[in-house]
Parts: C-alpha cells; sequence; structure tokens
C-alpha cells in the first residue's frame, strides 16, 4: 500500500518474492513499513525470498503482536534456523531493520497515515489493521472466523472502510460441513459472513480475500456472481490487482 511517500507492506506470503525483485527493479533504496497479521506459515513464507532485505541501502520496520512470550524480532528470527533453513536472519539480512511490537487496540503514524489494530478471531491470535489518510480508509482483516468473540467491536473498527478486504475462504456449506468436512474452528470465514460484516460496518466496498487454495478460477467466478446478489460492488482479490483510492 502507498500512502505518499510512505510503502506499507502486509504481511509477507510467497508474493513477497516478486514484490521484491519488482522494488528493486526500480533502481532506488527500499523503505518499507512491513505490518504482521500473524505468523502461521502462509503469511511469512516469503520473508526468506525477499531480496531487498539483503541489501544494505534498504530499510524496513517491521510491526506484529507478541506471542507467546516472543517478540516480532524473535519470531522472524526463529523460521530461519535449522533445521527449517539453511541460513539465519542475522547471518544474511543485510538491510536495516527496527522492530516494534504492537498490542492490539494500538494507533500508530507511519508517514501521512494513521494505522490502527485490532484482535481478530482466529488460532493463536491475529491482528486486524485499518489505515486512514486524508479521508479515506481501508481495513485488512485476513483470517477472521465470524461468530467468535466480540463480533460488534470489528464493525465499530471497520465502520465507513472505503476498502474492507476481509476473508473469505469457505462457503457456508463448506464451513458447516455440508459441503466436505466441516471447517469450524479453523480460523476462517465465509462470502456470507463477509456480506454481513461489510453490511454491518457500512464498508463502501467489499474485497473478497483468503480464497481457499482449492477453488479454481471458473469457480471464484461463480462465487463471485453470488456474492454481487447482496453487494454488487463486491471484488474478489487477483494477483497483482491495483486498486486505487
Amino acid at each position: 500500500m502507498r500512502v505518499g511517500d510512505a510503502l506499507l507492506i502486509f504481511d509477507l506470503g510467497t508474493g513477497a518474492r516478486p514484490l521484491g525483485e519488482e522494488l528493486v527493479a526500480q533502481g532506488q533504496p527500499v523503505s518499507a513499513s512491513v505490518f504482521l497479521s500473524h505468523y502461521h506459515y502462509d503469511h511469512l513464507q516469503g520473508l526468506p525470498f525477499f531480496t531487498p532485505i539483503f541489501m544494505p541501502q534498504n530499510a524496513f520496520t517491521f510491526y506484529g503482536a507478541t506471542r507467546n512470550g516472543q517478540s516480532v524480532k524473535q519470531i522472524l528470527s526463529g523460521q530461519m534456523t535449522q533445521p527449517y533453513f539453511p541460513v539465519t536472519a542475522d547471518g544474511v539480512f543485510r538491510a536495516r531493520l527496527d522492530y516494534h511490537d504492537l498490542q492490539a487496540g494500538e494507533a500508530l503514524q507511519v508517514g501521512p497515515a494513521k494505522v490502527s489494530t485490532v484482535e481478530l478471531n482466529h488460532p493463536g491470535g491475529n491482528l486486524g489493521y485499518r489505515v486512514e489518510c486524508e479521508g479515506r480508509s481501508v481495513v485488512y482483516a485476513t483470517d477472521i472466523e465470524h461468530g467468535g468473540g466480540d463480533e460488534s467491536r470489528f464493525f465499530e473498527f471497520a465502520k465507513g472502510a472505503d476498502l474492507l478486504i476481509y476473508d473469505s475462504m469457505y462457503t457456508e456449506d463448506e464451513y458447516c460441513g455440508r459441503q466436505g468436512p466441516p471447517r469450524t474452528g479453523w480460523g476462517h470465514s465465509t462470502w456470507q459472513a463477509a456480506v454481513h460484516a461489510a453490511n454491518e460496518s457500512q464498508a463502501k466496498t467489499l474485497v473478497l480475500f483468503h480464497h481457499d487454495p482449492s477453488r479454481d478460477d471458473a469457480a471464484m467466478n461463480r462465487l463471485v456472481k453470488q456474492v454481487h446478489k447482496h453487494r454488487p460492488e463486491a471484488i474478489a482479490a487477483q494477483e497483482d490487482m491495483v486498486l486505487k483510492l
């Protein structure tokens, strides 16, 4: 996310590798703030392959919650150790790195943007983020399971967002086990719950996110048609998609 001159990166899944290559190809020093929702592998796998982090002219600040008594620095370093990875973060990362431990409910200023946080319902904990700048707002709510905790708190957090990026991994039939095994307690939501969240928070545009990897493009198109009956403006996130506010 580019906000003025500030670059904000949310999570470091496999997309971090092509992002890093694109940033390096611009031929300028890279400076960015990286906001981590949580530390499950699908949100961290790109870190050891994020090319700019190996270059001393670049600078990154990592933000994330403490979990199980470990700081964000300890958690990130912990995934790059034997027997999981051949080299350590301390041994190969050359960029200037800072780490900031967050607490749910904390807000901070990054360049011209205000970034707020909220705890989401996901095994092991997970932070949602809201970015506000010049009257526009984006809420990033990946890996959230509906029906648990104080949902009204999230609806208030996301209230009036221009973009609500929301976990929509399953259909209701999949989630409840009417189609395949039940997915309750797995930490993900349904497109029906995403529509409900967008309605309750009065978000202007719903972005369906964190798709089930077994769902191909044709199935995604069918799902979006169902969503459009309730939210005609809704968008299914796609690789390389660019949205401007």
